[in-house]
């Protein structure tokens, strides 16, 4: 009885999260006048209009390349930093500066970063850096650095010392350590991580909207707000919009699942 329920709650949970994917793609392939007289059946014929017109009318390829080199940018350097800064952690966990450190980041955890959304753009003007992508990097990537070496220091802390005492016994340095040992060993660690951030700054419109105002500056999430009208909107050009917008992060999680279960499982068997 009891596994019969469980599988008609993960076939609900299937239904709830499928249902309007496919309410999405279905869309896709709609006109506007087939959309807003079913807003929800099946296409009557299917139709690559959208997607030739979501790249005919607007610069896709622009806000594609604009969002790489935005995404690209905050993760390799927040991976750099986080790494460097969980490792010192590591490192030092059981001396009193190590612990300061550690809370420090947990503290800034709990600061939502909207509550800095003023201080933020007034200080990009005063630096020139308003309507910059070095500017969004690098506030993507102070904001989402505390959550970064949260996890990484706890996956760190499950890798054996024996292999770091090795290490220095053979003369390795504190950097060579880090580069040649710990980040080879922390892989599946470091690519759960990316994971999480690939997605957060893909996804992210509130600091886009807040920094950039430059159409050839826009990314994808922000310029899908220019598909929606003041008095209609084109649905099927926007869901196609968001389709294109969300295939990167499906083909990321496709060749990162391996690593992503076993980063996600690390330590789960150690008491």
């Amino acid at each position: 009885m009891l596994k019969w329920l469980g599988r008609l709650l993960l076939l609900s949970f299937a239904i709830i999260i499928i249902g309007p994917l496919l309410i999405v793609v279905f869309t896709m392939f709609k006109t506007t006048p087939q959309f807003y007289s079913d807003p929800i059946g099946l296409p009557t014929q299917l139709s690559w209009h959208n997607v030739t017109a979501l790249f005919d009318k607007q610069p896709m390829w622009t806000y594609f390349r604009n969002s790489v080199v935005v995404t690209l940018s905050s993760v390799l350097l927040v991976l750099l930093l986080a790494g460097s800064i969980s490792y010192a952690i590591m490192r030092y966990g059981k001396q009193a500066i190590g612990g300061v450190i550690f809370s420090l980041f947990a503290i800034g955890l709990m600061v939502p970063s909207q509550v800095n959304m003023i201080p933020i753009y007034s200080l990009l003007q005063k630096l020139g850096w308003s309507n910059s992508h070095l500017g969004l990097i690098l506030v993507t990537a102070s904001v989402l650095l505390p959550l970064s070496v949260f996890m990484l220091t706890g996956f760190m802390k499950t890798l054996p010392k024996e292999i770091l005492e090795a290490g220095e016994i053979d003369g390795a340095g504190e950097w060579r350590l880090l580069l040649r040992i710990v980040f080879p060993l922390s892989a599946p660690y470091v690519a759960t991580t990316a994971a999480f951030l690939f997605v957060i700054v893909w996804n992210d419109l509130l600091f886009p909207m807040l920094l950039l105002s430059g159409k050839d500056k826009l990314t994808l999430p922000l310029a899908l707000l220019q598909f929606k009208g003041e008095f209609m909107t084109d649905y099927p050009l926007l869901m196609t919009g968001v389709l294109v917008t969300a295939l990167p992060m499906i083909l990321l999680f496709v060749f990162l699942q391996r690593y992503f279960i076993s980063g996600s499982l690390a330590g789960s068997l150690k008491g």
